[in-house]
């Protein structure tokens, strides 16, 4: 119980710098909030982590450069995806 604490403990810190990296790397305007790009930079730390894991690069000697990008990868996806469902607005005044 208490690795599943941790692990969620820390998605959320690293939520909190992977989640503006990720709205970062994507072009445009998402409009999402604070709490929700912490919420999915969390997701994308996590399972970011997983698969660096996976491919045999979540540990490394030094920074971890390959995991973090991976994660911000994931969290850049989640981004776009919970970016289509919530309905995107693209600004523009009215139609004349």
């Amino acid at each position: 119980m208490g690795d599943v604490l941790a692990t969620i403990l820390w998605g959320l810190l690293a939520g909190i710098i992977i989640g503006p990296l990720a709205r970062l790397v994507l072009p445009g305007k998402q409009n999402i909030s604070l709490g929700m790009t912490i919420l999915i930079g969390a997701a994308g730390a996590i399972v970011g982590g997983f698969i660096a894991d996976a491919i045999g690069v979540g540990e490394t000697s030094g920074i971890d450069w390959i995991k973090i990008a991976i994660q911000v990868g994931v969290a850049a996806v989640v981004v776009l995806i919970y970016g289509s469902m919530a309905g995107r607005t693209t600004g523009g005044g009215a139609a004349t």
